[in-house]
């Protein structure tokens, strides 16, 4: 099990003031190592050599933005598996979507409070040092099948990474609502997880169309999003949600959601 005294920490922080504000903080908590890079660019070369435990980011750098780095990063084939936490004065919430949808652990605000700080590192450690839920399920999760419905592929790729640390093995991934349809009509799964925003049909008549079809009767459907608070309980319930859980999510919670539907189901 790692300890935050053991992690590589890269920081994309073009301020040097703001540099020295956040590396004071993470060594209030312990860390030790802890790399400073006043560019994106330069960031990803340097994890390519040194590859870091966490990398932590502004959204605006000289050359490319935190969502720009964060996406570069989940499409690698070296980087993609990174923990990403942002640290912006940024309030524009498409820009900020951006980010939740690549799964950062975490975004912060500038200036961020130490309760706020201690959560976000909570959620970094509580992801690198997951435990699997093997030994706390009913079957086997090595035959088990999830199905993951999210228009973004980073989003996808972030859901698949945190499920594989669960350990699952097998998945399927739609981009789409009426994509995921014909793999429920091949297959049988054992967890579907959903976007809510999508277009076309969102992840509520998704839900919908696969109780309503009598397809995959007995399988849980979670919801993953950024907009949970917009989300009335009735509406779930009607629509067959067994569990939503909110974007950037916390991995205990996460992990808790699914032991508890896959004991249950």
């Amino acid at each position: 099990m790692l300890a935050l005294e053991q992690l590589l920490i890269s920081l994309a922080e073009p301020s040097q003031v703001q540099a020295q504000i956040i590396t004071k903080a993470l060594e209030a908590m312990g860390a030790a190592q802890i790399e400073v890079h006043p560019s994106g660019r330069e960031l990803i070369e340097q994890a390519r050599q040194r590859r870091p435990n966490l990398i932590i980011s502004a959204y605006h750098l000289p050359d490319i933005t935190g969502a720009e780095l964060v996406r570069e990063l989940r499409e690698s084939d070296d980087l993609y598996d990174l923990p990403f936490i942002l640290i912006s004065s940024e309030t524009n919430p498409e820009r900020l979507e951006t980010i939740r949808q690549a799964g950062s652990l975490a975004i912060l605000p500038k200036p961020f409070t130490p309760e706020e700080f201690d959560l976000a590192m909570q959620s970094v450690m509580s992801f690198l040092n997951c435990p699997s839920l093997g030994a706390e399920v009913d079957s086997d999760m090595a035959l088990m099948n999830v199905l993951i419905v999210d228009d973004s592929s980073t989003s996808r790729h972030h859901i698949r990474q945190v499920l594989e640390k669960l350990g699952f093995e097998h998945f399927c991934e739609a981009a789409s609502s009426e994509a995921a349809i014909p793999y429920l009509e091949q297959e049988p799964f054992k967890l579907i997880i959903t976007d809510y925003h999508m277009p076309g049909m969102d992840g509520l008549d998704f839900a919908r169309h696969v109780r309503s079809s009598g397809l995959q009767p007995d399988t849980p459907v979670m919801m993953i999003t950024s907009d949970s608070d917009n989300i009335g309980k009735d509406d779930l319930e009607d629509a067959g949600i067994a569990a939503c859980c909110q974007k950037p999510f916390d991995m205990d919670k996460m992990r808790e959601l699914i032991r508890t539907l896959l004991n249950e189901y």
